[in-house]
């Protein structure tokens, strides 16, 4: 039986999500950015199945999640849902690539051959082609995964050559910066990057960047795609990690 506490939870979630929707309509507005062009991925890690029900039910389709079992046993759990889609934002061990592989509709994460190559051989053939971004160390920190700027090419075309992988574009997690003009100037080689790219093909069409602490940037910089959790979902934790 729902108890109270956990009535009060969904409605705050849909509270939230509405909040956070109009944030981002407002930024394509003051941005000029064509209304709709920025998706909202709803990071989900940690919480619960019936946090991304809640959500799931005012209109949220896209959900992000970074540890391997939590998600697919999400998955599992909400597999009546067939029109949400569920996106792996998580580095990577080579051991878990087949639950991957298997479960995910989109990786943002790639940034190793190695990998590249076991998510594209372990793709099961009734799946369509795994949607995936290249992950980029845009802010050069030696603790954080992705590939440079200088190697973003040799990536390309790796992944593109790979059958069961359908390169959409990158993702990057920058340092933070002290203000919205120092994010933008690290955020303005990768937009170029993406730019560049996408004039190459037309399926490259997303740029994952922007949390709760840079939107205004990331919006300003070309962003498709934010990544946001806390914002919607709370900052408590409501069940342990996977």
């Amino acid at each position: 039986m729902t108890t109270e506490a956990e009535r009060i939870d969904t409605e705050e979630i849909r509270a939230n999500l509405a909040v956070v929707t109009q944030q981002i309509e407002e930024l394509e507005q003051q941005f000029d950015r064509l209304a709709g062009s920025v998706r909202l991925l709803a990071v989900s890690k940690t919480k619960p199945i019936e946090a991304i029900q809640a959500a799931y039910d005012v209109g949220q389709r896209a959900f992000g999640e970074n540890y391997v079992q939590e998600a697919v046993e999400k998955r599992s759990a909400l597999a009546h849902l067939d029109d949400i889609e569920w996106h792996f934002i998580g580095p990577i061990q080579s051991n878990k690539s087949r639950l991957i592989a298997e479960s995910m509709d989109w990786v943002h994460s790639i940034d190793r051959e190695k990998i590249a190559r076991r998510l594209s051989e372990q793709r099961p053939e009734s799946m369509p082609p795994l949607n995936v971004c290249i992950q980029i160390n845009i802010s050069g920190e030696e603790s954080k995964a992705g590939v440079s700027l200088s190697q973003l090419n040799d990536m390309v075309a790796l992944v593109s050559s790979l059958p069961n992988l359908q390169l959409r574009g990158l993702m990057a997690i920058p340092a933070p910066q002290e203000n919205f003009a120092a994010q933008c100037l690290v955020y303005k080689p990768l937009q170029q990057a993406f730019i560049e790219l996408s004039k190459s093909d037309s399926m490259i069409d997303t740029l994952s960047i922007g949390m709760s602490g840079d939107l205004p940037a990331a919006v300003a910089s070309s962003s498709t795609m934010v990544r946001v959790g806390t914002a919607i979902f709370g900052a408590r934790d409501y069940s342990a990690k996977a």
